[in-house]
């Protein structure tokens, strides 16, 4: 059997292997994504975005039991900074999540951003299919925290959940860079801290006068104490309230495009990245190089040339 194959069998080891050979950016790993296609496409994906030390990965590990007391099989899709060393995930979310590791219902992967921009791995959109195909219910996506904008996960999940805390000027940060008009659901952690009703209070301010392009969706702003559970079970009812709304239109559809867009994209940047790595190791490369400081070319046509060449080539290889 393909890995495709026993993935789709259920065959966690399969899952695990497989994502390893996307991080790696393997031939063989694309190849058996474009065979899992057709078997994803089921799974509600909620993001998880916010600065680091909000809180991100408690309030992930209180959901995912709530997810499955509710009967759901769950994926945990949890990027993290990359080590300069290996170029492997720094943080390791599983180990925050180690009482889930007995689960064979939940499966946590961590992967590296490895110099990927926007909030999340390059791995990431096809680990998500990964777990779609093995079938589980509910995947969450948890950015690396960077304390940057990181857009991308609007684009890639069902539902996203921006994560604050009191008195760490992150609403403001949230309202420079357009956060307020696209996120789905805020939720204010910490809420035992001073500031957290006022924060609340603030932020559905601000929400109720967001332009949010005809979106009827109010994001709403929930409590929670994550490390005493708080305000977990709202936050629940709060998510699949937003499922039921999406469902009742075409917001899901809408959703789905987008992520088919971002998914696009990336697939048409990591083949201009591979190429590109390609071209810079052929003799055609160095002849270029001659001629443009021979003043026999200039850099756009030499650079047009080269990518001609190589297309013929591989059109030939495959003919």
């Amino acid at each position: 059997m393909s890995l495709a194959e026993r993935v789709i069998s259920g065959d966690v080891r399969a899952a695990a292997r497989l994502i390893t050979l996307l991080e790696d950016g393997s031939p063989e790993a694309l190849e058996e994504i474009d065979k899992l296609y057709p078997n994803t496409g089921r799974a509600y994906i909620i993001g998880v975005t916010g600065a680091p030390g909000t809180g991100k990965s408690t309030l992930i590990d209180n959901l995912v039991s709530g997810f499955r007391h509710q009967g759901k099989g769950v994926g945990v899709v949890a990027i993290d900074p990359t080590s300069a060393l290996t170029s492997g995930a720094l943080l390791g979310d599983r180990i925050r999540m180690q009482r889930h590791s007995t689960d064979d219902q939940v499966f946590i992967r961590s992967l590296a951003t490895r110099g990927w921009a926007g909030g999340l791995a390059r791995a990431t959109l096809g680990t998500v299919r990964v777990m779609d195909a093995l079938g589980k219910d509910i995947i969450m996506i948890e950015t690396v925290g960077s304390g940057q904008v990181e857009l991308d996960i609007f684009r890639a999940a069902d539902t996203t959940l921006a994560v604050l805390t009191p008195g760490s000027g992150d609403d403001i940060q949230m309202m420079k860079a357009g956060i307020l008009e696209v996120v789905d659901i805020i939720v204010v952690n910490k809420a035992d801290k001073e500031g957290a009703d006022y924060l609340k209070s603030d932020l559905e301010t601000m929400l109720a006068a967001a332009k949010r392009s005809g979106d009827k969706w109010v994001p709403p702003v929930v409590l929670t104490e994550a490390t005493s559970n708080k305000g977990t079970e709202e936050l629940n009812d709060v998510i699949f309230k937003h499922r039921e709304y999406l469902f009742s239109g075409r917001g899901m559809e809408k959703h789905r495009r987008e992520r088919v867009r971002l998914e696009l994209l990336e697939n048409i940047e990591g083949f201009v990245k591979d190429f590109t790595n390609i071209i810079k190791t052929t003799a055609d490369f160095e002849i270029r190089v001659d001629d443009i400081l021979k003043g026999r070319a200039v850099p756009r046509q030499a650079a047009e040339e080269l990518i001609n060449l190589l297309a013929e080539r591989r059109q030939k290889e495959k003919g």
